[in-house]
C-alpha cells in the first residue's frame, strides 16, 4: 500500500500547483490599463494568454519523461527558474509582441509544477486515494484564483500592471528554495531505462491508443477549455459589456472560484463512499448545460447579467467534481510512468485550452457569443468523450 500525502506536502504541492492560476489569473483585471500602457488592439491581451497555454502544453511534453527518468526534484527545480527569470522579463516587457514571448517562456518553467506535482501524488497515492489528493489540492490551490485576481487589480491600481509580474516572480523564487529544502524525491529510478526520443514517442504512442486514458483526458481537458475560454473573455464580457468595475472583478471571479474549491471538497468527502468514476459520470452533464444555455441565450439575446452570473458560477463549480476524478482515472493505470502520462495529459488538456483561449480572441465582435459559444462547445464536448471514449476502470474507486 503506498503512504499518503502529509498535510505539509499537499500545501507544498497545492503552492507549486497554484502557479498556473496565478499566472493566469493575477494580470486579468489589468487587461484594458495594460492594452492602453502598450498601445495593443482591442482583443490583443488574449493572446499573452494563448502563449501561455502553448507554453504550459508544450513544456510538459518534456518534464513529464524527464521527470520519469531522472526524479521529481531536478526538473522541477529547473522549470521553477525559468519561471522566475521569465516574470521579471514580462514585468519589463515594452510592447505586446514581447510580452507573448515572454509569456511562452513563462509557462515553459510554470508548467513544471503542475505536472510533477501529478507525478508526486500518483507515485504515493493509489486512484481513490488520488482522487482524494487532488481535491484537498485544490482546496490549498483554490485560494490563487479567488485571491490573485483581487491582488492583481489592487497592485495595478496602487503600483501598476508590471508590480503584477514582479510579484509572481518573486513567488517562483520562494517555491524554488521550498522544494529545494522540502521535498524528498518520491520517485525510484534505479531501474529506468536509458532515456531516447524513441522510448519517449513508443511511451506517448501507447497512451495515444489507450481508450480510457484518451476519454478521461479529454472529459477532463475539455471541461476546463471552457473556463479557460471563461477567463480569457470573461474581463470583457463582464467589465465592458455588463459595467462591472475592473476593481470589482475579482469579487465576481473569486465567487466563482470559490464555487469550484467547495464543490472539489465535497468530492473529496463523497469518495469516502463512492467511486470516482460514478461521481464523474453524474457531474459530467453540468459543464455541457451551463455553457448551451449561455450559448443559445447570446445567439437568442436574452443573456443579460443574472444569467450570466449564474451560467459561469455552474460551469466553473461544476469542475470541482470532474477535474479530480478525470486525472485521477486517467493515471490510474500508468503508475510506474505516472510523469510520462502527467505530461500527456496536460498537454492534450492546455493544447485543447490554447486553441479556446484564440478562438475567442479571434472570434472577437465586441460581444459575449464568442465566449459563450466555445463553452456550451467545450462543456458538450467534455460530455461526449467521456460517454463514447472513457471506459469504466476496474477497482477505480477502491
Amino acid at each position: 500500500m503506498k503512504n499518503k500525502l502529509s498535510l505539509p506536502w499537499l500545501i507544498l504541492l497545492g503552492a507549486l500547483t497554484a502557479i498556473g492560476p496565478l499566472s493566469i489569473d493575477m494580470y486579468l483585471p489589468a487587461f484594458p490599463a495594460m492594452e492602453r500602457d502598450l498601445q495593443a488592439v482591442p482583443g490583443s491581451m488574449e493572446f499573452t494568454l494563448s502563449s501561455f497555454f502553448i507554453g504550459m502544453a508544450l513544456g510538459q511534453l518534456f518534464y513529464g519523461p524527464l521527470s520519469d527518468k531522472f526524479g521529481r526534484r531536478r526538473p522541477l527545480m529547473a522549470g521553477l527558474a525559468l519561471y522566475t527569470l521569465a516574470s521579471l522579463g514580462c514585468a519589463y516587457a515594452g510592447n505586446v509582441q514581447l510580452l507573448v514571448g515572454l509569456r511562452f517562456l513563462e509557462a515553459l518553467g510554470g508548467c513544471a509544477g503542475l505536472v510533477i506535482t501529478r507525478a508526486v501524488v500518483r507515485d504515493r497515492c493509489g486512484a481513490r486515494d488520488s482522487a482524494r489528493a487532488f481535491s484537498l489540492l485544490i482546496l490549498v490551490m483554490g485560494l490563487a484564483p479567488i485571491l490573485a485576481p483581487l491582488i492583481g487589480a489592487a497592485v495595478a491600481a496602487w503600483l501598476g500592471w508590471r508590480e503584477i509580474f514582479l510579484l509572481l516572480a518573486l513567488y517562483g523564487a520562494i517555491a524554488l528554495l521550498a522544494v529545494y529544502r522540502g521535498l524528498p524525491e518520491t520517485h525510484d529510478t534505479r531501474h529506468e531505462p536509458p532515456l531516447d526520443i524513441g522510448s519517449v514517442l513508443g511511451n506517448y504512442g501507447r497512451l495515444l491508443v489507450s481508450r480510457s486514458f484518451i476519454g478521461y483526458t479529454l472529459a477532463g481537458g475539455l471541461a476546463f477549455a471552457g473556463m479557460f475560454a471563461y477567463i480569457a473573455g470573461s474581463p470583457f464580457v463582464l467589465i465592458q459589456l455588463h459595467g462591472i468595475p475592473a476593481e470589482h472583478f475579482g469579487w465576481v471571479f473569486g465567487l466563482n472560484a470559490l464555487g469550484f474549491v467547495v464543490a472539489s471538497q465535497v468530492n473529496a468527502r463523497l469518495l469516502k463512499t463512492r467511486s470516482l468514476t460514478r461521481l464523474l459520470h453524474h457531474a459530467v452533464w453540468l459543464p455541457a448545460l451551463a455553457g448551451l444555455i449561455l450559448a443559445l441565450a447570446s445567439f437568442g439575446g436574452w443573456l443579460g447579467l443574472p444569467l450570466v452570473m449564474a451560467g459561469f458560477f455552474a460551469y466553473v463549480a461544476s469542475l470541482g467534481f470532474i477535474g479530480p476524478n478525470a486525472t485521477a482515472a486517467a493515471l490510474a493505470t500508468h503508475g510506474q510512468q505516472a510523469g510520462t502520462a502527467s505530461a500527456l495529459m496536460g498537454a492534450l488538456q492546455f493544447g485543447i485550452a490554447t486553441v479556446t483561449g484564440a478562438m475567442v480572441g479571434c472570434w472577437h465582435d465586441g460581444t459575449a457569443r464568442p465566449l459563450m459559444l466555445m463553452m456550451g462547445i467545450c462543456g458538450a464536448g467534455a460530455w461526449l468523450a467521456h460517454r463514447w471514449l472513457a471506459t469504466p476502470l476496474k477497482h477505480a474507486g477502491h
